[in-house]
């Protein structure tokens, strides 16, 4: 199996409203991909954080194989919710892939 986990910092200058319309849109969207994608195993988007976090929302999700997690980032209904519920909000973002 492969871990593909994400944390990204959101981008300044949003409400305190708006931080939270984002964050869920972005849980939504990524959370809404399971059972879409062939070998995605495991999808969790966690948005609220410890007081000691220095991100703002983080994705752990967990794929069949190094090719099922190269057949995500390519997928349709995967860039469709990049495209429009992450990136546009996003100012940062670090990446770990390992397997398990």
């Amino acid at each position: 199996m492969v871990k593909h986990v994400i944390l990204w910092t959101l981008k300044e200058g949003f409400s305190e409203e708006q931080l939270v319309e984002i964050k869920a849109g972005i849980k939504e969207g990524l959370e809404g991909l399971a059972g879409k994608i062939p070998g995605l195993l495991e999808i969790h988007v966690v948005t609220e954080g410890l007081a000691s976090s220095n991100v703002d929302v983080m994705l752990d999700s967990t794929f069949e194989s190094e090719d099922a997690l190269k057949g995500y980032a390519i997928h349709p209904a995967h860039v469709a919710v990049a495209d429009g519920k992450v990136r546009p909000f996003t100012a940062s973002r670090s990446c770990m892939d390992y397997e398990e």
